[in-house]
């Protein structure tokens, strides 16, 4: 399995049999600057995205009509981008599992907002989500934006993820520190990424917060466009 940060809280999962795009925001993302984009979307087989905002849904239609990859949201996006020109894929909701292949996905809360913008304002777009997904053995908790929530808890023990990729740049998610304190409190990762971080000035640059909180973790800081093989 590899997973590729395209910077952001974007990512490219080689998984089983499916090359997965979640949030996969490549125009305008300052972390994707200078890279390929071509082959950072290439093989494509499905998209996931977890809520509405621009950062995580500006290239979504773009992306699923240029490689074929049908789009799978909670309903109410999902119809959305559907409406959009996205091919289909599930609209489906937190509880719901899908599957792809080799490949499951079950979509699990997040603590955020949701919302596309348009004619200046901003149109509520179906709650925010995070997903677990499993394949090649794994158990991945991609968690979306997020604050930390006590759905955590649930989520740690019923899905037992040895992978967390957690949102933790602060302002607008956890921060590196919160990150590690739902890492501690609510799960047994044997591996986490960091992500939605060093985008902005505003958003915390590194992480080296998380990697002395949890000293038994394997931290793994993302580069953009490097494959992490688990």
């Amino acid at each position: 399995m590899n997973i590729i940060w395209l910077g952001h809280g974007s990512f490219r999962i080689e998984i089983g049999d499916q090359i997965l795009l979640v949030d996969p925001w490549l125009t305008g993302n300052p972390m994707m600057e200078g890279q390929d984009h071509d082959a950072a979307v290439a093989g494509a087989t499905q998209i996931l995205v977890t809520h509405g905002h621009f950062d995580h849904t500006t290239d979504v239609v773009a992306l699923s009509q240029k490689t074929g990859a049908p789009v799978s949201a909670i309903h109410e996006l999902a119809n959305y981008l559907f409406g959009q020109g996205a091919i289909e894929g599930a609209g489906f909701n937190k509880g719901g599992t899908i599957g792809f292949g080799d490949v499951t996905v079950s979509m699990v809360p997040a603590s955020h907002s949701s919302s596309i913008v348009e004619n200046d304002r901003p149109v509520y777009m179906g709650m925010e989500t995070g997903f677990v997904i499993k394949g090649d053995g794994h158990t991945i908790y991609l968690s979306g934006d997020t604050a930390i929530m006590a759905d955590m808890e649930w989520i740690g023990d019923y899905h037992k993820p040895d992978i967390g990729i957690l949102s933790a740049g602060g302002h607008f998610t956890m921060d590196m520190a919160g990150a590690a304190y739902a890492a501690k409190r609510y799960f047994d990762f044997k591996t986490v990424i960091p992500c939605h971080y060093r985008t902005f000035p505003l958003l915390e640059q590194n992480a080296e917060v998380l990697k002395a909180s949890l000293p038994d973790v394997e931290v793994i800081e993302p580069q953009v466009m490097q494959a992490i093989t688990l």
